[in-house]
């Protein structure tokens, strides 16, 4: 539980050894580089946005190229994958060599897959165009016919169904007898009628008003093709353009061996890019440039050593614990649970880290909240089988593992006590497949059944709860002891000890509580006096030492009985603890019910088969609900009740400038 010490390196070069040391620095990822004001020192700054844009820019596309030619990969690959390829530093210099031809080779593919877009998007369109002509293929002329020397051509739609004599009514209509006129409907679905009339050339006008007149609108569109031809051009065009689709992914699948290098290739230009992002923090003149940044203070003179003897440069180490960044060292149990502290927020220097006592209570909490030891053993095992497989995976992803494999162990040992294996499983399979008799428990808790006796699992909970915040109320008094802070460890600390301490005392032997827990507690009279003496005493220090920052007594007593009203807050607190009880019932209760569905068939064969799907799918979903949620409720335990009592965050976390890989890693020499 502490925070690493840190040292500030200024360093000054001339610029003839600047690429050096910044490949120096990214190699050994030891420095976070400070990005320092141009008023601050009488030198300038280069615009590198350009080639840092260009840089990332290149890297995105094969990071394209690889997911790309991963689709196209039959070859066979692992399920979970959670480590970097190890590549040899010659390996890479091959890469960094000849970058530019498989930058090229990436812009091949990427110029196929444009070409397969275009040709998708050239069938979508030919396929519109037939679905659009479809409705005219019984028309055997030209779509742009429109009239003969003698005949005028009316191709169009109406916008209803027009059955055959229904238009004949409206092409007759204020025409005598024998018409000349000669009308086919082409599709009539869908509340559109599409027709085609041919009228001599005397009538032709008076069947067009007709027609226009009930609706009719001439054909949108035009093609000098009959639409039988025309449809079978497109359907010609799309044949065409999926061969043409077939011949680009077959080049591409050429490709696939490519993307081990593209991988390399990928991860040289992302750490390019970040290398001139730091270069253009750098303040600089003609000859000499200047940085500055933060290194651990055991590393700092053996950097500064090699910097000054390697290329010649003058370091100078200060200390600047306020401007620091934070890194936490930990043992390896509590550097599990450093994720959590940091997704609420990294203490600032001079500050108690609290992941050591943390880790001890989330593990706790944990466990109890899902306390079954079926649903422990699977998340141990899991957790353990796959950190064995992949010890060179990420560090986030490696403590993630490594904390829940602690917390499986946890609700192993939660479940035994409490008598949880996938619920009651143990006794349902005896009771129901091999004849144990109903009255027979076979699985046994260690402890107590909670389902049997819940408000006895409450007390304990609560009784958890306090051992935890007075934990947290602790770690404060720990801070002001450091601090050689004696009058705010009594005042904030020990006099809230008391007054609680002697609130709870006080509380014990009351028939209040007698009658919510089902217990009684008899003290004898002196510890009946000694509580009360402590209560008054804790609250006197409280409304007297409170407001102490202020000189005025009537008002620092007034802040003292502010802050007395403050114990309504512990209350709540403690009561968030039943959350333990509440969670770790609903895993059971829905284990149970589970399991209680899976045996409805009995002992038949069917009824076996049923067991088994019941009890793997059910106990799937509720080992998924009931992690999710033990995870939110320890987190909310940490963050509310227990870092309420004592914790700030603010600290900034440490970020190295290091190589910027997201596929490879590169094999020490």
């Amino acid at each position: 539980m502490a925070i690493v010490e840190m040292r500030r390196l200024s360093i000054y070069s001339t610029k003839n050894n600047r690429k050096k040391i910044l490949e120096f620095l990214q190699e050994i990822g030891a420095m976070e580089i400070d990005e320092i004001q141009s008023e601050e020192v009488p030198f300038e700054k280069m615009d590198t946005s350009g080639e840092r844009i260009r840089f990332q820019k290149i890297a995105d596309e094969f990071d394209h190229v690889i997911e790309l030619l991963s689709k196209y990969d039959d070859s066979k690959k692992p399920l979970l994958n959670l480590e970097n390829d190890v590549i040899t530093p010659e390996e890479f210099r091959e890469i960094e060599k000849n970058r530019r031809k498989y930058y090229s080779q990436a812009k091949d593919v990427l110029e196929l897959e444009r070409s397969i877009f275009e040709s998708k998007a050239t069938i979508t369109r030919k396929q519109n165009k037939i679905a659009t002509l479809s409705p005219w293929s019984k028309l055997d002329i030209p779509l742009n016919s429109e009239k003969t020397k003698t005949t005028k051509i009316l191709i169009g739609t109406f916008p209803d169904i027009i059955s055959e004599e229904r238009l004949a009514e409206i092409i007759s209509e204020g025409l005598g007898d024998d018409i000349p006129v000669t009308s086919e409907i082409l599709y009539s679905e869908n509340q559109i009628t599409n027709v085609c009339v041919v009228a001599y050339n005397s009538v032709a006008d008076q069947v067009e008003e007709n027609m226009r007149s009930c609706g009719f609108s001439k054909l949108p569109f035009l093609s000098h093709r009959i639409p039988v031809k025309a449809i079978e051009k497109r359907e010609n065009d799309i044949k065409i353009e999926e061969k043409n689709i077939e011949e680009a992914e077959e080049k591409i699948k050429g490709f696939v061996d490519m993307i081990p290098k593209f991988k390399i290739a990928a991860d040289y230009f992302r750490t390019r890019s970040e290398k001139y992002r730091v270069l253009g923090t750098l303040p600089q003149s003609n000859k000499v440039f200047f940085l500055q940044g933060w290194v651990e203070a055991a590393q700092a003179e053996s950097i500064s050593k090699l910097l000054e003897e390697k290329y010649g440069a003058v370091v100078e180490i200060d200390q600047d614990d306020e401007a620091a960044p934070i890194k936490l060292h930990n043992n390896h149990f509590s550097e599990a649970s450093e994720g959590v502290l940091e997704s609420y927020g990294l203490p600032t220097h001079g500050r108690v880290d609290p992941t050591f006592v943390m880790s001890l209570f989330y593990v706790f909490f944990f466990g109890m909240m899902l306390s079954d030891a079926g649903y422990g053993i699977i998340m141990a095992l899991g957790c353990a089988i796959v950190l064995l497989k992949f010890p060179r995976m990420a560090s986030g992803t490696n403590k993630m593992l490594r904390l829940f494999f602690w917390c499986g162990l946890s609700t192993t040992f939660w479940g035994f006590m409490f008598g949880g294996f996938f619920g009651d499983a143990i006794d349902v399979i005896a009771h129901t497949f091999f004849g144990v008799p109903e009255t027979t428990q076979v699985l046994k808790p260690l402890w107590f059944a909670p389902l049997e006796n819940p408000m006895r699992l409450l007390i304990w909970c609560m009784l958890f709860g306090m051992i935890h915040l007075y934990a947290g109320l602790g770690m404060k008094g720990y801070e002001y002891l450091k601090n050689k802070d004696i009058v705010g460890f009594i005042s904030d600390v020990l006099a809230w000890y008391m007054f609680v301490t002697g609130l709870v005392l006080m509380l014990l032997p009351t028939q209040i509580f007698a009658s919510i827990a089902q217990m009684e507690f008899n003290f004898p009279d002196w510890l009946g006096i000694l509580s009360k003496v402590i209560t008054i005493a804790g609250m006197a220090i409280i409304i007297l030492m409170s407001g102490r920052a202020n000189k005025n007594w009537g008002l620092r007593i007034a802040l003292g009985a502010y802050d007395i009203y403050g114990v309504t807050g512990w209350l709540s607190d403690v009561l968030s603890y039943s959350r333990l009880l509440a969670l770790g019932l609903a895993t059971g209760v829905i284990a149970s019910v589970i399991n209680s569905m899976a045996i409805m068939q009995g002992k038949t064969v069917i009824g076996v088969i049923v067991f088994i799907l019941v009890f793997i799918v059910g106990h799937t979903l509720n080992i998924a609900i009931n992690l999710l949620g033990a995870y939110v409720h320890t987190n909310r335990l940490q963050y509310v009740e227990f870092f309420g009592k004592f914790y700030d965050a603010g600290g900034e976390p440490f970020r190295p400038f290091k190589t910027n890989n997201k596929y490879i890693e590169i094999k020490e020499d």
